[in-house]
């Protein structure tokens, strides 16, 4: 089964740059677990909530919006696309990301298919 993480991080954290989670152990280990065991089919690695624009239609009229789309203690600053076996092994596999363990979440939700 196909599932999207959302890698969330806490509002106001330390932003990383990829150069820095590229060079981060705990990352690094968890990029090469998932690549050998070839789970990851997509993603990609958000820039910040603040450079977001939302986009919202009333009528006829297109609302822009800088910056995210709700107040949140967290936002969305990646997200991959695994294909496993079922949410269990979705589950445990988002319980190791460095995000998740470093005070941030991480949000399993299926893909439709």
């Amino acid at each position: 089964m196909k599932y999207a993480l959302f890698i969330c991080t806490p509002a106001g954290g330390e932003e990383l740059a990829p150069e820095e989670i590229a060079d981060d152990p705990r990352f690094a280990s968890y990029v090469k677990e998932v690549r050998e065991r070839g789970v990851v089919t997509g993603g990609a690695r958000l820039r910040p909530a603040t450079d977001a624009t939302t986009v919202r239609v009333q009528g006829d009229e297109v609302l822009l919006t800088d910056g995210p789309f709700v107040e949140s203690k967290e936002y969305v600053a990646g997200i991959d696309i695994i294909e496993v076996a079922d949410l269990d092994e979705a589950i445990a596999l988002a319980s190791r990301h460095p995000a998740a363990l470093a005070g941030g979440s991480v949000e399993v939700r299926p893909v439709w298919e």
